[in-house]
C-alpha cells in the first residue's frame, strides 16, 4: 500500500518574523504551571499512537524535518561530505520503493560548524538542501559580541542559509531582558537574509518560567525559530520544556500574526522520539507547524533508527545498525 507524506519545499515560503519592540509587560506576565505542564507532557506520548502505514508516513515526515547534524571536535571535510550525501538520500531507495513512496525525500538541512560551511555548500550544490551553521561562540556563547556577530556574517558569506545562534544564558538568569533583546536583535541583523534559530540552552536556564520568558524575548527580537538546546548541555530537549516553548510560539502568533518555527535538539535518538515531537506540534500548533519551514529536529543518530523502523514496515524485519550507511 502506498505511503504518502505531506509536501513542503526546503525553501522557506513564509515571511520572516520581523519581531516587535521589546514588551517587558508581556515578558513579566508569563506564568507557567509546572505540574500542569508535567501532566500534559506525560500524556502526549500515551494518548495518541501512530501505527503501520501511518507510522511510516510520520517517520518520513520526521526525516524531511530533520537538521542532519555533525558537531564533533573531530569533524573533517570527509565526514561532512558523507553527511551531505546521506542528507540527499537519507532513506535507501529500495525501502522507498517497497513503501510505495514516489516523491523525493531529503532532510530539511545539514547543520555544521562554521569551518565546514563551504564544504557542505559545495557538497549540496543543486540539491536545494540548505546549510545551517552554528555560530556566535557555540556552544557556550561567551565570546565578545563583536566576535559572535562577525562569525554570523562570515557564515552567511560562506553560503549558510540558516544560522543557529546561542543566547547568553547569564542574561536570562539575571533577568536582563533589555540586553538579551538587543543582543538577539543584533544577531538577527547580522544574519541578513539567512533564517535565524535562537538556541535557548533550556537545561541551563533554571526554571520553565525562564524558558518561557527567554522564548518571548527572542521572538520579539526577530528569531525565525526558537531551539531548545545545543546538544552539549546535561539536559537538552524534553517534552516539558518543548511544551512551554511551543505554547510561547502559539501566543506570539495569536498576538502578532507572525510565524515562528520550533527546533528540539539534543537527546532525540529514537523513531518514537520523532513521532512524540510531531504529535506535540500537531496537537499544540496544528498541521501547518509539522512542515520543514516551521519544524526541525536537530539530530544525528536519530536517522538510523528511523531507517530501521521503515525497514520493518517495508519487509517485516529489522536490520542491524551496521547496515545503515553514513553516506
Amino acid at each position: 500500500m502506498a505511503t504518502k507524506t505531506a509536501t513542503a519545499p526546503h525553501a522557506h515560503t513564509l515571511p520572516r518574523n520581523p519581531g516587535t519592540p521589546l514588551d517587558l509587560g508581556a515578558v513579566e506576565d508569563v506564568r507557567v504551571n509546572r505540574s500542569a505542564i508535567e501532566r500534559r507532557a506525560a500524556t502526549l506520548a500515551t494518548r495518541r499512537t501512530v501505527k503501520k502505514n501511518h507510522q511510516a508516513a510520520w517517520l518520513l515526515q520526521a526525516v524531511r524535518c530533520m537538521d542532519l547534524t555533525t558537531l564533533s571536535g573531530d569533524d573533517t571535510p570527509g565526514t561532512v561530505r558523507r553527511l551531505c550525501a546521506k542528507a540527499m538520500q537519507p532513506i535507501r531507495p529500495d525501502l522507498l520503493d517497497a513503501l510505495g513512496v514516489k516523491e523525493r525525500i531529503t532532510t530539511g538541512a545539514v547543520c555544521v560548524y562554521h569551518a565546514f560551511v563551504e564544504t557542505a555548500v559545495e557538497a549540496l550544490e543543486g540539491s536545494g538542501i540548505p546549510v545551517a551553521a552554528v555560530s556566535t561562540g557555540f556552544p557556550h556563547g561567551l565570546s565578545p559580541l563583536e566576535t559572535r556577530l562577525a562569525e554570523v556574517e562570515a557564515s552567511v558569506a560562506a553560503g549558510a542559509r540558516e544560522i543557529d545562534i546561542v543566547i547568553s544564558r547569564q542574561l536570562v538568569l539575571t533577568q536582563n531582558w533589555e540586553a538579551l533583546y538587543d543582543e538577539v536583535r543584533a544577531m538577527r541583523e547580522a544574519c541578513g537574509e539567512a533564517h535565524m534559530k535562537a538556541i535557548l540552552a533550556v537545561g541551563e536556564l533554571g526554571t520553565l518560567r525562564n524558558v518561557m520568558k527567554a522564548s518571548v524575548v527572542c521572538m520579539q527580537a526577530g528569531s525565525d525559530f526558537i531551539k531548545t538546546s545545543t546538544g552539549k548541555e546535561t539536559v537538552n530537549a524534553t517534552l516539558q520544556n518543548s511544551l512551554v516553548m511551543v505554547r510561547a510560539i502559539r501566543t506570539y502568533f495569536e498576538q502578532t500574526g507572525h510565524y515562528v518555527g520550533f527546533k528540539p535538539a539534543g537527546g532525540l535518538r529514537t523513531a518514537r522520539n520523532a513521532t512524540d515531537w510531531l504529535i506535540l506540534m500537531k496537537e499544540e500548533l496544528g498541521v501547518r507547524w509539522m512542515q520543514p519551514d516551521l519544524f526541525r529536529i536537530g539530530a544525528s543518530a536519530l536517522l538510523y533508527d528511523i531507517e530501521r523502523q521503515l525497514e520493518h514496515a517495508a519487509y517485516g524485519r529489522y536490520a542491524s545498525l551496521s547496515y545503515q550507511a553514513l553516506g
